[in-house]
C-alpha cells in the first residue's frame, strides 16, 4: 500500500510559505503522493495554489486534491487552471473531485449549492472539451496548449450519484477523513458501482487520515475547528474527526493496518498542523 502525506493548506491560519519546502521534503522522504484539502470559506491556502507551488519544486511525487470543490468554480476556468498545474508538474496531477456541502464555500455568484449535482455532470463534459483543445468563450482559441492531456479523475462523496460519476468518469474513489470501520461501506459501494457499470479491473481506492505527531492536542483542536460548522456535520462529526487524529506512532500504524485490511491502494495522512517537522516524524514511522 502506498503512503502519501497532505499539505497544510487548510490548517487554520497556516503559514503559506511553508508549502514549497513541505512538498520538496515529502518527495525527498519517499512519500508517494501529496494531497490537499479544499475549501474557500476558511483561512488557509487555495488547494490549486498549494498544488501549483508543489508542482514547481518537485519532480516525482503525485499531486492529488482530496477533494477539490469543483462545483464552486466556472468549469472552463477550473479546467484551464488544473491543466496548467498538470503541465507544470509534468503530468503528475490526479484530480480528486467533489460537489461540496458547506454553503459558505459557494462564494461565486451564479455558482451556488442549488443544482450542483446536475451542474457537475455538465462540467465534467466541459473539462474534457477544454483539455482536448476545443475553442472556448465563443471564439476560435482553445484554453490550453497542444499536448494537454485529459487529467485522470477520482471522486469523493457519499451519495449514490458520486459513485455513479466515479464509475462513469473516474479511475477510482477517494474516501473521507474517517476511521476505517466507517469508511469500509463506502469503499465497498465504490467497488460495486464499478462492477455494475461494467468497468474492467478494480477502482483505485485512496483513504485519508489526519495526523499530528509533534503537538497532538493542537492537531486535534485544528481538526475539530475545521469540522465544527453545522454544514460539515456539526459537533458530533467534529468530535469524531478530531478523536481519530493519529497523534502517536501506534495510531499511525493502526490506521495503515486497518485500511490495508480493507484492500485500499493508498492512504494519505493529511496534516493537522503546519509543523514541517511532522513530515519527518511521519516518515520515520511509515518507512
Amino acid at each position: 500500500m502506498k503512503i502519501g502525506t497532505g499539505l497544510p493548506n487548510q490548517v487554520r491560519n497556516m503559514s503559506p510559505d511553508v508549502v514549497p519546502g513541505w512538498a520538496k521534503l515529502a518527495e525527498e522522504l519517499g512519500f508517494a503522493t501529496l494531497t490537499t484539502v479544499g475549501r474557500h470559506a476558511y483561512p488557509g491556502l487555495s488547494d490549486t495554489v498549494a498544488l501549483a507551488a508543489a508542482a514547481a519544486v518537485t519532480s516525482r511525487i503525485e499531486l492529488i486534491p482530496g477533494v477539490l470543490l469543483a462545483t464552486t468554480w466556472p468549469a472552463p476556468l477550473l479546467a484551464k487552471e488544473l491543466a496548467s498545474i498538470d503541465a507544470v508538474s509534468g503530468g503528475r496531477l490526479t484530480l480528486g473531485l467533489g460537489v461540496g456541502q458547506r454553503l459558505d464555500d459557494f462564494v461565486a455568484e451564479g455558482y451556488g449549492p442549488k443544482g450542483r449535482g446536475a451542474r457537475f455532470d455538465h462540467d465534467l463534459e466541459i473539462y474534457r472539451e477544454v483539455w482536448r483543445g476545443e475553442p472556448v468563450g465563443g471564439g476560435p482559441n482553445p484554453a490550453v496548449p497542444p499536448g494537454t492531456r485529459e487529467i485522470p479523475m477520482l471522486f469523493g462523496g457519499f451519495a449514490p450519484a458520486a459513485l455513479n460519476r466515479m464509475a462513469r468518469w473516474g479511475e477510482g474513489y477517494i474516501g473521507g477523513s474517517i476511521p476505517a470501520t466507517m469508511a469500509a461501506p463506502m469503499f465497498d459501494a465504490a467497488r460495486n458501482a464499478w462492477r455494475e457499470a461494467g468497468r474492467e479491473g478494480s477502482p483505485r481506492l485512496i483513504a485519508l487520515a489526519y495526523y499530528a505527531l509533534g503537538d497532538g492536542e493542537a492537531g486535534k483542536a485544528n481538526v475539530h475547528d475545521y469540522y465544527s460548522d453545522h454544514s460539515a456535520g456539526g459537533g458530533d462529526f467534529a468530535n469524531l474527526a478530531s478523536g481519530a487524529v493519529c497523534d502517536t506512532p501506534a495510531k499511525v500504524k493502526d490506521a495503515i493496518s486497518a485500511f490495508a485490511d480493507l484492500g485500499v491502494d493508498e492512504i494519505s495522512f493529511n496534516t493537522a498542523t503546519d509543523d514541517i517537522d511532522d513530515v519527518k516524524r511521519l516518515a520515520e514511522i511509515v518507512f
